[in-house]
């Protein structure tokens, strides 16, 4: 038994725990990790015991003697790092193993503590990781010179993201200064692609896949409101609340202000009719404290019923105990996130989870449904490729200059030439981005060496120069001395106008700009606040899957009787079009001198359909949400342009270039692409803003189907 290979000390916190046996990741973890030092995936579902699985063999076969930190646990999230450290901590409070959170709301006299005494765990985000290479670099060789473990977990949620390059580059340079390779452990229960999940490690030969097909039943109901207008009806409402009234139950409503606006009526519903009070809201916006104090409720509340009202802060795996429903209000972006929403109830041995999705509109019912098929069907959306991060090389260039104090420019490209994240990075670029930033002043070079520039200073001594995402400059809402939230200044915010925020609704009642703080009092009536930000991006094969519905008779037992009109609606009016071939044929409605194009792709594709439409001159609007374009040209001028879109995709490079020097502002989906020279700004908007080589492949093959007349 895989039990038996543990120490004793480990073997005796699992009888101490009463655990009958086992679960199959944590044996597979156990056997594989104490027999080798490879690199390990471990994947399997939601709450399968993953965090255990990694560490109780690697608490049974590291010895913690040895100077240094021997175990390194990367989250991408504080809150995760918060929960995690108690499973942990309690996993250690009898082996004399010192476990340190290191994040910015954690303990300085403990990280002071550990410094002068490495050793033990470190609880960390990448974040965190990189502050300590830029502010304290004398210690990092002292602190993880030997290093054994890396633990990272989430790992799905870095893969192909600018967070993950930024990782894999501290990662890199860890590995630097080891005195021996350590092991990686990455934990997930959503890999899209679990190649890809290997290549991350740096070493894909040596990283192995242990995969958990076991899998939960999952109770589902779709539900449809008509929603006209901003604000949710109140029939939805109504029925949400009796669904939700006697459980304990997460509600996900896609955005911060609908979760406020959910949170505050589901509150007010329940005060008229006596119900419970506990009605919260768990968001990025909302003051850490409070949060804090709104997972505690969730996790310790054992008697009470309660309503959490959250956005993707509650989406990982932060511990918050039993929950009997998840809500969906409207479509996920991704099928990633359905998968971990669904995992977030029924997380007891036995349990089913229990997923009620309301849709308000015709589309995002549609996406739902296809976001569920092709989730039963197991696919998940494949991470995106970023093999040249020419923006996270700015950033790391700077962090390691600073690090350093200064560096040979020759040694400054060799650590890039030999860091994993860059290793797809021509040297040609390298010298390039570097000779760039000197000519901006964000480097300065003295004879051989760089240091940082007079520009370079402002840059790395802000706030937040550690992260590669851009972080929004919020004001606070303060009521009483005691800070409620933020939200980004915008046309609500104005004395005496009535906001939502943390579950409540508050009238502000001073604004003060030099300080961005906001003086607000408690009231009755209020509208969710405004926040900003991009609508998500959906990959091509949800939308293939959208007309696939469309298209198909099927008809579905998961949806209630106002879902199946809104479905029949749709094929009634699709119907005209004789679409046979899902991978080619696009209907083109026309009416009254009137085209829609329905594309049925991804929203990278439907970016490049729509440049290459306005660099043939075809006016045209889109609306990624029913992928689909409003085209202001007759069907003859269409027809004729519309063959000359591919051609155009050779030369594109020179058009994006264009495009760009028109709307600079297209880069700012990417923090440290602004300082790029413009030819790796156009690659990397190539890359991660367009799609160049499946627009190629749709181009190719895909036909305008026009609809039929009705006799």
């Amino acid at each position: 038994m895989s039990v038996d290979l543990l120490s004793e000390p480990i073997r005796k916190f699992i009888r101490d725990k009463g655990w009958e046996q086992l679960r199959p990741i944590q044996n597979a973890a156990i056997a594989k990790i104490m027999a080798t030092d490879e690199n390990y995936i471990l994947a399997s579902r939601t709450a399968s015991g993953k965090t255990e699985a990694a560490f109780l063999p690697i608490l049974s076969k590291v010895d913690f003697s040895n100077a240094g930190v021997q175990v390194l646990y990367i989250s991408p999230l504080i809150a995760l790092i918060n929960d995690q450290f108690y499973r942990i901590e309690e996993i250690c409070k009898n082996l004399d193993i010192t476990v340190t959170k290191w994040h910015g709301e954690a303990n300085k006299t403990l990280k002071e503590r550990l410094i002068n005494n490495p050793n033990g765990i470190i609880l960390i985000t990448p974040e965190s990781l990189e502050a300590m290479f830029v502010n304290k670099p004398f210690y990092i060789k002292r602190l993880f010179s030997n290093l054994k473990y890396l633990v990272i977990d989430e790992i799905h949620s870095f893969i192909g993201t600018d967070r993950g390059v930024h990782l894999k580059s501290i990662v890199s340079r860890l590995k630097g200064i080891s005195n021996k390779s350590f092991s990686i452990i990455g934990l997930s229960a959503t890999i899209g692609d679990y190649e890809e999940a290997k290549r991350y490690t740096g070493d894909e030969l040596k990283t192995k896949v242990l995969l958990d097909r076991s899998s939960k039943k999952i109770n589902v109901i779709f539900r449809y409101f008509n929603t006209k207008t901003d604000e949710l009806p109140l029939e939805l409402l109504k029925d949400l609340y009796i669904e939700t009234k006697n459980n304990k139950v997460l509600i996900f409503p896609n955005s911060r202000g609908r979760a406020e606006e959910v949170s505050v009526k589901l509150k007010k519903i329940s005060e008229r009719v006596n119900g419970h009070p506990n009605y919260f809201s768990h968001h990025s916006s909302v003051n850490k404290e409070i949060r804090e104090y709104v997972e505690y409720f969730a996790k310790n509340n054992i008697r009470q019923n309660f309503c959490i009202s959250c956005t993707s802060t509650l989406e990982l795996g932060v511990d918050i105990g039993t929950i009997d429903e998840v809500v969906q209000i409207d479509a996920t972006n991704s099928i990633s996130s359905l998968i971990q929403r669904v995992g977030r109830s029924g997380r007891k041995e036995g349990d089913s989870s229990n997923l009620y999705l309301y849709a308000t509109n015709q589309w995002s019912l549609l996406q739902s449904i296809a976001c569920w098929l092709l989730y039963k069907e197991g696919f998940i959306e494949p991470p995106q490729k970023n093999e040249k991060p020419y923006d996270i090389l700015v950033h790391q260039v700077l962090s390691i200059a600073k690090e350093n104090s200064g560096i040979r420019r020759a040694d400054l490209i060799n650590q890039l030439k030999e860091n994993i994240a860059f290793k797809k990075v021509e040297l040609s670029g390298i010298e390039e981005i570097i000779k760039h930033l000197i000519s901006i002043d964000f480097l300065e070079q003295i004879q051989d060496d760089v240091i940082i520039g007079i520009e370079g200073e402002k840059v790395v001594n802000r706030y937040d120069f550690y992260s590669v995402f851009k972080m929004e400059e919020n004001f606070k809402i303060v009521n009483a001395g005691n800070e409620i939230g933020e939200v980004p200044f915008s046309p609500q915010i104005i004395e005496d106008e009535n906001i939502l925020l943390s579950a409540k609704i508050w009238k502000i009642k001073f604004i003060d700009q030099k300080s961005k703080r906001i003086e607000v009092i408690p009231t009755k009536d209020g509208k969710k606040p405004i926040f900003f930000g991009s609508q998500g991006v959906i990959h091509q094969r949800i939308r293939e899957k959208m007309l696939e519905v469309l298209c198909s008779n099927t008809q579905f037992d998961f949806i209630d009787q106002p879902c199946y009109h809104e479905i029949e609606t749709l094929r009634k009016d699709f119907s005209v079009f004789a679409v046979k071939d899902m991978q080619t044929d696009r209907p083109l409605f026309m009416a009254e001198q009137k085209l829609k194009l329905f594309t049925f792709t991804g929203t990278k594709i439907n970016r490049t359909i729509q440049l290459l439409l306005n660099i043939t001159g075809i006016k045209n609007t889109l609306n990624d949400s029913c992928s689909s374009f409003e085209i202001e040209v007759s069907k003859q001028e269409l027809f004729s342009k519309w063959e000359l879109l591919n051609s155009i995709l050779s030369d594109i490079d020179i058009h994006i270039s264009t495009f760009l020097k028109k709307y600079p502002a297209i880069m700012s989906f990417s923090k440290w692409g602004i300082y790029l020279p413009e030819i790796y700004k156009v690659q990397i908007l190539k890359e991660r803003y367009f799609d160049i080589e499946n627009t190629r492949q749709l181009l190719t093959v895909m036909r305008l189907m026009e609809n039929m007349k009705k006799n």
